[in-house]
C-alpha cells in the first residue's frame, strides 16, 4: 500500500518506510548525545505496607509528565537517578492503596522510605500517589490525564481517546463514535467503567459507550489481548475509565466545567462537589452531573439535518476507610437522545446509488436544535458496591458487585401508517439489557519476598428483552471465569504469567413463522499470558507480551435479520458462527529523557474465525426504504502494525511531538484485505509554553496537523463506495491556568479544529456514503476549581 504525503497521494510505501527509519534514527541519536551532563539528582528509598511492614514489590514510581519511572524490587527498593534540578510530581501505583500526589523541588539527592496505606500519607518532602492498577505490566499502557484530558472535555469517550497512537474511532455520522484499538472495536474491546465491565448494546456500530467522560480523571488504554485479567472478549484491548480517589477526610471542594462549541452550537455544563465529613473519620463522598445540548452539525458546505444531541448525566459516590477495611458505593445514570442524520434514510435503490455517486445528500437543512425521527433514546444505570480488606500478614481480598440496566429505543424515519399507532410515537426497536456482575479477587502476600499475584473468579448474568420490528432475539446468558496471575520482580526484571478459564451459556428465544423457537449455545475456552519488562535504566525500558483471548459470537452476529436504522443498514446474521480465538504478540521500547521521550511498539495479532460485517454487492430494498446490505461472515485474519510516539523539547519553551500509526489487516482464507480497517496516520504538534506571569501559569499555544492516508488495502469491489481520499486537517490550541486565590483557580482554553474548513470523509464513518465530515469547529472551555 502507498502511504501518501501531504502534497501528493502517490508517495510509495518505500518512501514512507525510509521516513520512519530516519525519524527513529534521529530520535535515537538525540537521546544518546543530547543529554544534560549536570543532571545528577536522585530520589530513592524503600516502599513498605504500613499495616504489615512488608516490602511492596512491583510498585511503579513515576515522574508525571515524563512518563518515566521504575519498579520496586524484591525488597521494596526504588531509585530514580539522573534527574536534573527542578520541580517534579511523583506518583506510585500499586494495587489497593489510596491515591496521593505531590510536587517536589529537587536540588540534590534525596532518600526517603515510604509506608503506604489506604489513607492519605504526608511525607517530609514527597507525597506518593498509590493508584490501583491491575493492568498487565508487560503490555503497553497509554494514559490521558491532567491538561491533556482537560483539552478533550465536552467530547465523547471515543473522541477523547483519539489522540493516543493506535487508537481511532468508528463513527456513525458526527454525533456517534466508539473507540477502535489496533483495528478492533465493539465486543472485542472491553471498557472498565470505575472497575466494572461496561455492558450495553455494544454490538452495534452506532451504539456508542454510555459513559460520561467527566467522571474520570484518567483514561487509560491497554493494548493487546488482555483476556486473563479482564475476561473473554478482550481481544483488542481494554479501556479503563478511572475516577479520582474519593476525598477521605478532606475539606469540601468543587469544580465547574463549561464548554462551548461553534459547530452544532453545542453547550456543555458539568459540575462536581466532594469532600469528607468532620464527624465521621475515614469517610468521603462525591456528586457529579453533566448537561449537554447541540444542534445540527455543519460540514464546510451544508448542514446535516437532524444531527442534534441532548444529554443529561449524573453520578453519586461514597466510601469509608478504617485500618485495613474499605467499602465504596457508586451510582451513575447516563441519559441521551441522539438525532440520526435524516439523509441516511433513502427511499429507493436508485436514489441511494445516486447519493453515493454525487457525493451530496438529497436532504439539506439549516440549523436547528430539534431532534426528529430517526433518533435514539438511551439510558444506562449503573450501581456498584465494592468492599475489601487488607490482612496484617499482607494478603488482601476484594469483592465487587454491580448491576447495570441499559434501555435503548430506536425510532425510524417514518411513522406507522396507522394514525392511532403513529400518535403513540412508539419506537420501532426497543432493547432492554440487564446485567449483574460479581468479581472476587484474592491478592496473596509476597512469597519469599519476590513473587506476588492474585487469584480471582468473575460471574456475569445477563438477559435482554426486545420489542418492535424483529432484529435480534431475546436472550439470557451466564458467564463464569476463573483466573490466576503471578508477578516476579527481581532487580531490573519483571516477569508475569497468567491463565484463565471462561465458560458461557447462551439461550435465545425467537419467533419464526409464528412458532416459538429456543436455541442453546455453550462456549468455553482458556486464555493465557506471558510477559516480561526490562528496565535498562531510569530512562530506558522494554516490554514484551504474548497473550491469548477468545470471544464467543454475540446474538446480533448469530441472528440479526432486518434493518438496523441507527446504522442505516440491513444486517444478516449466521447461527453457525464459531468463537473467535486470538493470539497476540506485542512489544515496545520506551525512552524517557529530560528533553526527549519516545516509544516504539509493534504488534502481531492472529484471530482465527474472525467475525465481521461483509458488504454485499448490491443494496437491498425494503418496505422501509433502500439500505446498504451487510452479512456477518468469518475468516482467519491477521492484524499487524507499528505505533510510534515521540516528544522532543528542543528548547526550554518549545516541544515537538509526533504520533504515527501503521496497520495492515489481512484475510488469510481468501488471500485478500479486510474491510473497515483504519487508515495509516501521522499526527504532529508544535507547542510553545509561555513563562509564568503573576497569577497566570501553564500558559501555552500549539498548532497540530493530522494526516490520514487513503485506505488502499481493501478488497476490490467489496464496498458500495471506494475509500475516500487522504486528508489533512489542522488544529490550533491555547490555554492557561489562573490562580485567583489560595483555594480558587480558573483554567481556560480555546481550540480550533479543522482550521481551514477542509471538506473530507473518513473511511471508518458509516455515513461517508452520504455526507462530508464536520467542518471548522471552535471550542472555548472554562474550569473553575475551589478547595483542596
Amino acid at each position: 500500500m502507498s502511504f501518501p504525503g501531504i502534497s501528493t497521494v502517490k508517495t510509495k510505501c518505500k518512501l514512507f518506510n525510509k521516513l520512519v527509519y530516519s525519524f527513529l534514527l534521529i530520535l535515537f541519536s538525540v537521546s544518546v548525545f543530547g543529554q544534560n551532563s549536570n543532571c545528577a539528582c536522585f530520589v530513592k528509598g524503600v516502599v513498605r505496607d504500613k499495616h504489615s511492614s512488608q516490602p511492596v514489590i512491583g510498585a511503579t514510581v513515576l515522574i508525571i509528565g515524563q512518563n518515566s519511572g521504575v519498579f520496586t524490587d524484591e525488597k521494596g527498593r526504588y531509585e530514580l537517578r539522573d534527574l536534573c534540578p527542578g520541580t517534579y510530581t511523583l506518583e506510585c501505583r500499586i494495587v489497593g492503596y489510596s491515591a496521593f500526589r505531590q510536587t517536589i523541588d529537587l536540588t540534590s539527592g534525596h532518600i526517603e522510605d515510604f509506608s503506604l496505606q489506604e489513607q492519605e500519607i504526608h511525607l517530609k518532602d514527597v507525597e506518593i500517589t498509590a493508584h490501583r492498577s491491575d493492568t498487565p505490566a508487560s503490555q503497553p499502557l497509554s494514559t490521558i490525564s491532567g491538561n491533556e484530558l482537560e483539552n478533550t472535555r465536552g467530547k465523547s469517550l471515543a473522541e477523547s481517546l483519539k489522540g493516543l497512537p493506535g487508537v481511532t474511532s468508528l463513527q456513525t455520522g458526527s454525533s456517534i463514535s466508539k473507540p477502535v484499538i489496533h483495528g478492533l472495536h465493539s465486543n472485542r474491546v472491553l471498557i472498565m467503567n470505575n472497575g466494572v465491565r461496561q455492558e450495553g448494546q455494544q454490538w452495534g456500530s452506532e451504539h456508542a459507550p454510555e459513559i460520561d467522560p467527566f467522571i474520570a480523571t484518567r483514561l487509560s488504554v491497554v493494548k493487546g489481548a488482555a483476556g486473563v485479567r479482564y475476561g473473554s472478549d478482550a481481544i483488542g484491548g481494554v479501556i479503563l475509565v478511572e475516577p479520582e480517589e474519593l476525598p477521605f477526610d478532606k475539606p469540601l471542594s468543587s469544580e465547574l466545567n463549561t464548554v462551548g462549541f461553534s459547530n452544532g452550537r453545542q453547550g456543555v455544563l458539568s459540575g462536581t462537589v466532594q469532600g469528607g465529613i468532620k464527624t465521621l473519620k475515614g469517610f468521603g463522598w462525591r456528586a457529579q452531573g453533566t448537561i449537554k445540548k447541540s444542534g445540527n452539525i455543519r460540514t464546510p458546505d451544508y448542514y446535516l439535518d437532524n444531527t442534534g444531541t441532548n444529554e443529561n448525566n449524573f453520578s453519586l459516590a461514597a466510601g469509608y476507610r478504617n485500618k485495613g477495611f474499605g467499602i465504596d458505593l457508586f451510582y451513575s445514570r447516563f441519559d441521551t437522545k441522539i438525532g440520526i442524520f435524516s439523509g441516511s434514510h433513502i427511499g429507493s435503490v436508485t436514489d441511494l446509488l445516486n447519493v453515493i455517486k454525487n457525493g451530496e445528500p438529497f436532504i439539506k437543512s439549516g440549523f436547528s436544535y430539534a431532534i426528529a425521527r430517526p433518533n435514539q433514546n438511551v439510558t444506562h444505570d449503573l450501581i456498584k458496591a465494592e468492599t475489601h480488606y487488607h490482612f496484617q500478614n499482607g494478603n488482601k481480598i476484594q469483592w465487587t458487585a454491580a448491576r447495570q440496566i441499559n434501555n435503548r429505543n430506536e425510532y425510524d424515519l417514518h411513522r406507522s401508517r396507522n394514525d392511532s399507532i403513529a400518535a403513540l410515537n412508539h419506537p420501532e426497536l426497543t432493547f432492554k439489557l440487564s446485567t449483574l456482575t460479581n468479581d472476587i479477587v484474592w491478592d496473596h502476600k509476597p512469597i519469599a519476598g519476590k513473587l506476588a499475584g492474585q487469584v480471582g473468579v468473575s460471574t456475569l448474568y445477563q438477559y435482554n428483552l426486545m420489542s418492535g420490528r424483529p432484529l435480534i432475539p431475546n436472550f439470557n446468558q451466564f458467564n463464569i471465569g476463573v483466573f490466576w496471575m503471578e508477578r516476579l520482580v527481581k532487580n531490573s526484571w519483571e516477569l508475569e504469567a497468567g491463565v484463565r478459564y471462561d465458560y458461557r451459556k447462551l439461550k435465545t428465544y425467537r419467533i419464526v413463522s409464528k412458532e416459538k423457537l429456543s436455541d442453546d449455545f455453550d462456549f468455553k475456552n482458556f486464555s493465557g499470558t506471558l510477559g516480561a519488562t526490562k528496565n535498562f535504566s531510569g530512562r530506558l525500558s522494554a516490554r514484551l507480551n504474548a497473550g491469548t483471548a477468545w470471544r464467543a459470537p454475540n446474538v446480533s452476529e448469530l441472528f440479526s435479520d432486518g434493518v438496523h436504522h441507527g446504522a442505516a443498514a440491513y444486517e444478516k446474521g449466521d447461527a453457525s458462527l464459531q468463537p473467535e480465538m486470538a493470539v497476540n504478540t506485542i512489544g515496545s521500547v520506551k525512552y524517557a529523557g529530560e528533553r526527549l521521550t519516545f516509544e516504539v511498539g509493534g504488534y502481531y495479532n492472529f484471530i482465527s474465525d474472525y467475525i465481521y460485517l461483509k458488504p454485499q454487492p448490491e443494496p437491498i430494498l425494503t418496505i422501509r426504504g433502500a439500505f446498504p446490505y451487510f452479512k456477518y461472515t468469518q475468516t482467519d485474519a491477521t492484524f499487524k502494525g507499528v505505533d510510534v510516539s515521540a516528544s522532543w523539547k528542543f528548547v526550554k519553551t518549545t516541544t515537538f511531538s509526533s504520533k504515527l500509526s501503521y496497520l495492515q489487516a489481512y484475510d488469510r482464507r481468501n488471500d485478500n484485505y479486510l474491510v473497515m480497517i483504519p487508515a495509516n496516520r501521522i499526527d504532529n504538534q508544535l507547542k510553545y509554553d509561555l513563562p509564568d506571569f503573576g497569577n497566570w501559569h501553564q500558559t501555552y499555544i500549539s498548532a497540530g496537523n493530522l494526516f490520514v492516508a487513503r485506505q488502499k488495502r481493501v478488497p476490490a469491489e467489496s464496498d458500495f463506495a471506494p475509500p475516500p481520499k487522504a486528508y489533512s486537517i489542522w488544529t490550533i490550541q491555547a490555554g492557561s491556568s489562573i490562580q485567583l486565590s489560595n483555594k480558587h483557580q480558573l483554567e481556560t482554553g480555546i481550540t480550533v479544529q479543522n482550521l481551514f474548513n477542509t471538506a473530507y470523509r473518513d473511511y471508518l464513518n458509516r455515513f461517508r456514503y452520504y455526507a462530508d465530515e464536520m467542518g471548522r469547529n471552535i471550542s472555548i472551555r472554562f474550569k473553575y476549581s475551589f478547595g483542596a
